[in-house]
């Protein structure tokens, strides 16, 4: 029997491992689509208030808080056009993700490629924009997507095997 077979503790292992990082890939993904969908709604100013607010206490008890001063000059930074950016990205990669996580929760064949090759596209844009700001919320989802793609690559090989020999076996 081949290591991490269907049948073998290992491989009823990487089987539930499969369907949690499912689960938690679709907890992310719809929590990434309500923020871009709740940064498309805010008001053009709301993120700049809000870091006001967040950091007023502070910067009244010391105007030259390191951590207060960078949160307000980022918000301050944070365009309108960047707002619209971030929406339109969170929202539609949210949604697509979610989409290929019910696909594969479903269990359809046809869905295991398109995923490989979805996930393995954002995985190198979300590489590039790491390389640009060094986040470690990047690096968590990357390594996050990686995880998911190789037992996707894993299910799909032992999902594609099985329905090929009963194909195959049913016409004999």
């Amino acid at each position: 029997m081949r290591f991490g077979a269907p049948g073998t503790p290992l491989g009823r292992f990487l089987h539930w491992l499969f369907e949690v990082s499912l689960i938690i890939k679709a907890i992310f993904e719809i929590a990434e689509t309500l923020s871009g969908l709740a940064l498309l709604g805010l008001p053009k100013n709301a993120v700049f208030d809000a870091a006001h607010w967040l950091t007023a206490r502070e910067l009244r008890e010391d105007p030259n808080d390191r951590i207060a001063n960078a949160f307000l000059n980022a918000a301050h930074h944070f365009s309108i056009q960047t707002q619209d950016f971030y929406g339109f990205y969170f929202t539609s990669h949210g949604l697509l993700k979610l989409v290929v996580v019910i696909l594969l929760i479903r269990g359809l064949i046809w869905a295991y490629p398109m995923a490989i090759v979805m996930m393995t596209g954002f995985v190198a844009y979300q590489m590039y924009l790491y390389s640009l700001n060094h986040g470690a919320g990047m690096l968590a989802l990357t390594v996050l997507d990686l995880v998911v793609i190789a037992l996707t690559l894993r299910e799909w090989y032992v999902r594609h095997s099985f329905a090929w020999r009963n194909h195959h076996e049913g016409r004999s």
